[in-house]
């Protein structure tokens, strides 16, 4: 096994290198179970965000940032989930195709959700921003109920993402030719 190191704001990670495709691997950042990166990353991002009403997520790996984040903040978060639920009223969806999945995927928020979060200052939240996509389909469901998105946060950026001025982020991964 190959590894990557990742800082995520001082906290230091060996990231298994993943193939992508014959010509690229991906350093996989799993956020899942290790609690104190969960921590640290939702302390450090919360001081470099707006003031903010809730935050939204895709599901599934940034769940548990969102929960430490609204813990700490007192901010109530909502989930973009993969599959309308038997509990939605209304469900809105929106459509995504992200690097790390094979085919496209729909997200969805709960029309009631959806309408706590109108007019309201959001933060979109992910574990990982790289193309944009995932990122985009989230926005896309926020202007949806013209909600206010004040800030995009991940815990890092992939690539390009690291040039762009428009995301908050903790560290930087690449993407590593072979």
């Amino acid at each position: 096994m190959q590894y990557y190191t990742v800082d995520i704001a001082g906290l230091k990670r060996d990231l298994m290198r993943c193939p992508l495709n014959e010509k690229l691997d991906i350093a996989a950042f799993i956020l899942f179970g290790d609690v104190e990166v969960t921590v640290h990353s939702a302390t450090k991002l919360l001081e470099r965000l707006p003031e903010f009403d809730y935050i939204l997520t895709p599901e599934a790996k940034s769940i548990p940032l969102a929960y430490e984040m609204s813990r700490q903040s007192g901010k109530k978060y909502f989930v973009a989930r993969k599959r309308a639920k038997l509990y939605m009223q209304n469900p809105v969806s929106v459509n995504v195709r992200s690097i790390t999945t094979d085919a496209e995927q729909t997200l969805i928020v709960d029309g009631v959700e959806g309408e706590q979060m109108r007019g309201k200052r959001v933060v979109i939240l992910d574990d990982v921003i790289s193309t944009g996509e995932s990122l985009k389909a989230v926005e896309a469901l926020c202007a949806k109920f013209d909600a206010n998105v004040v800030a995009k946060a991940a815990v890092l950026a992939e690539g390009d993402a690291a040039e762009r001025d428009d995301i908050v982020f903790l560290g930087v991964i690449p993407l590593i030719e072979k």
